[in-house]
């Protein structure tokens, strides 16, 4: 049995990042060979790190969702995060206390937005439609939070932060971190070297957030998510010459979704529930850009599949060691 205890490891609450550095390209990185052995790196190094010839396939999705604060008409504090728009005026959205919030209850958020439950949908989350005579999306762009993960405990005075540079596809709740790294001057410098840069899609839903609930991960069902690959982006990643590095966890789960044999992909959109486990076949990537996962989280499990549980573990035991920054705004790993 594959267990979810085997993915644990010691993580230190004050190694965990509670904001950026100023500069994206300013963090540390771990490149960890596949063939064995460490190397402790700058990020601003990946240039010297990649070869001309080699392909960096990145997720451009952007998020979208935006988190609210607000009370019920009795007072009681409410906390909601639009996820998406269904039509105008009514947005999917995930809200606490969830179960005190029936249908009909009215909700007066921060800014002078004011919505009501109108109906509630699985997994907890409810629609709410928008009551009053002002332009939503607009109001929502000026009080809106970010929707940080829920082990980051300080606000964001630059919304872009938890962008990355070249996300232009709205649709996700949580950015794909790996590529938070990555600075317009960087990417520049790639290409003129002769690294490839080609862009894929998956937007990333709010239950990235939630913990593997199963000890055996055989009865773990991963969450759907939507991913989506151009005919242009199969073309580049069909005839690469060098090897193919991917940018973050989700642009692996869409390359290889999307894989029909060595080093081929095909076009198209869908649903993906693919979980990666050790002894999954990797088709398309060589290697892998991440930041350092949570103890016990797909992710963790998905990056054992390409370097092997143990030695990634103490790879992991290495970077807490060396007070390497953690999770979301936290330092960078290097598979290769």
């Amino acid at each position: 049995m594959d267990r979810l205890s085997d993915y644990r490891y010691a993580l230190p609450d004050e190694l965990i990042a509670q904001t950026p550095l100023a500069d994206r390209a300013a963090s540390r990185l771990l490149v960890l060979h596949r063939q064995g052995g460490v190397e402790h790196r700058q990020f601003r190094e990946v240039p010297e790190l990649l070869r001309p010839g080699d392909l960096l396939v990145m997720n451009d999705t952007r998020v979208s969702a935006v988190r609210l604060l607000g009370r019920k008409g009795t007072g009681g504090a409410v906390e909601a995060v639009l996820t998406r728009e269904l039509e105008e005026r009514r947005y999917e959205a995930l809200v606490k206390p969830g179960k005190r919030l029936k249908p009909g209850t009215r909700i007066e958020f921060d800014g002078g937005l004011a919505a009501s439950v109108v109906a509630d949908l699985e997994d907890g989350f409810k629609i709410l439609e928008f009551r009053g005579e002002y332009d939503v999306q607009g109001c929502l762009d000026q009080v809106g939070l970010v929707p940080l993960p829920p082990y980051i405990h300080s606000s964001l005075a630059d919304k872009e932060r938890y962008q990355t540079v070249y996300g232009v596809s709205k649709g996700s709740a949580a950015a794909p971190t790996a590529g938070l790294h990555f600075t317009e001057e960087m990417l520049a410098t790639l290409q003129r070297q002769g690294v490839n840069v080609v862009k894929v899609t998956l937007h990333v839903g709010i239950d990235t957030f939630r913990p593997v609930q199963v000890e055996d991960l055989d009865e773990h069902k991963m969450h759907g998510e939507r991913c989506e690959l151009s005919e242009a982006a199969a073309d580049v990643i069909n005839g690469a010459k060098g090897r193919i590095i991917a940018v973050g966890t989700t642009t692996v789960r869409t390359l290889e979704t999307l894989a029909v044999g060595t080093k081929r992909v095909v076009a198209g959109t869908r649903d993906t529930r693919l979980f990666i486990r050790p002894g999954f076949q990797f088709q398309v990537i060589d290697g892998m850009f991440t930041n350092f996962h949570l103890p016990g989280t797909t992710m963790l499990v998905m990056i054992s599949a390409l370097v092997g549980r143990e030695v990634l573990l103490s790879a992991y035991e290495e970077a807490v060691k060396e007070q390497y920054r953690f999770l979301s705004f936290g330092d960078s790993m290097l598979v290769v």
